[in-house]
């Protein structure tokens, strides 16, 4: 600007090379971390950002919910911001008004429907912000991140509604760092990585890829390094044997060595899905841990689970600290692989994403007989 010397421009490509196609009906979980490209993606879908290069092309009407509260005006009330949004998706007075009821019932403002906007809170705005955009039957809905300012309960609804949306044959773009919800709602993952596709597939495949490239960085074998609090780093960590059989014994090591003089109050092995849900723990407090470390001091921990009850399946092992300067998990220490435990059954078992999460030693029996006449 004005000639400035030592200016120097740089550009910037937030998305490059990305192609792929939507059918009518899917349900797609877009993943990736912070700055990966999302939300740009979103935006150009949306029609908000105009692509520098390349095109979209789509086909039906789309609503889109990016951000909290988009297209509200804070000066108007609520009934109001649902007529105003309402034509802003592209919707006439009459149909707003036939779903105008579902709406309001749905985000559960009546007692505030007719206060501005300006003074509902953030899970308020985006209760009635979603509400619109899913009621009003757009043949494309894509929503954001935004879902995580509502409460337990109505992320539930959002979902159900979304698996409502799709039902009815319509098409759902769905961003989201839960990948627990990502896997109940989505048939089809597309990972970006970079401004770029990373994978694109079956959303089981795509997300467990995604884990595990996220974790890999700070994941340790024997021999590795990884700090898990200001004064302890873990110096190593083994898990045998590697694929586990299902229902079979696993043996596992760890090594922490204190860089700084620290006491370790309370430990934890923490197993968990691929989707971050924890599934079981094993207590550590028996190895006798309540001692203090100085530094330099090593204190390796071996321990045997006797029977690891999982459904075959990738899944992940962490580590849970109470020290003196620390309280928190660490997760992404060991992948592990549990394998089919063989069978001699007349009949195939039910896959794996059917069976749930344990493999439950359980017998059956039946037996036949007549009613009375």
């Amino acid at each position: 600007r004005g000639g400035t010397a030592g200016v120097t421009r740089e550009d910037f490509w937030a998305l490059r090379d990305v192609g792929f196609e939507i059918a009518p009906g899917e349900v797609v979980g877009i993943i990736g971390r912070n700055g990966a490209g999302k939300s740009t993606l979103l935006k150009i879908l949306s029609r908000i950002t105009e692509p520098t290069e390349g095109r979209v092309t789509l086909s039906g009407r789309v609503a889109s919910l990016l951000e909290v509260g988009t297209g509200f005006h804070p000066e108007l009330t609520g009934r109001e911001n649902i007529f105003l949004n309402g034509a802003i998706l592209g919707m006439s007075r009459s149909e707003i008004a036939r779903k105008f009821d579902e709406i309001v019932a749905f985000a559960a403002v009546e007692r505030f429907l007719d206060t501005p906007v300006k003074h509902y809170s953030s899970g308020m705005y985006v209760r009635l912000a979603f509400a619109v955009a899913a009621h009003l039957e757009p043949e494309i809905l894509i929503v954001d991140e935004v879902l995580a300012v509502g409460d337990a309960e109505f992320q539930q609804k959002c979902l159900g509604k979304m698996q409502d949306v799709s039902r009815g044959g319509r098409t759902v773009l769905f961003v989201s760092h839960n990948m627990a919800a990502m896997q109940a709602l989505c048939n089809r993952g597309i990972w970006l990585e970079k401004g770029q596709v990373g994978r694109d597939g079956p959303i089981r495949d795509v997300v467990s890829q995604y884990l595990s490239h996220s974790a890999a960085g700070s994941r340790v074998s024997s021999g590795g390094i990884t700090p898990v609090s200001p004064s302890l780093d873990l110096s190593d960590f083994e898990v045998s044997p590697n694929p586990v059989e299902s229902s079979g014994a696993i043996a596992f090591r760890m090594t922490l060595r204190a860089k700084a003089a620290t006491k370790i109050n309370e430990a934890v092995l923490l197993v968990y899905s691929v989707q971050e849900m924890r599934l079981a723990i094993v207590d550590l407090r028996p190895a006798g841990l309540s001692a203090s470390l100085a530094a330099g001091e090593t204190l390796t921990i071996r321990g045997t689970i006797a029977s690891l009850p999982l459904v075959e399946g990738e899944y992940r092992i962490g580590a849970g600290l109470t020290t003196s300067d620390f309280v928190g998990d660490k997760l992404g220490l060991f992948d592990l692989t549990v394998a089919a435990r063989p069978t001699n059954l007349p009949y195939a078992p039910y896959a794996a994403a059917h069976r749930g999460v344990l493999e439950l030693d359980a017998r059956v029996e039946s037996s036949r007989g007549q009613l009375p006449p």
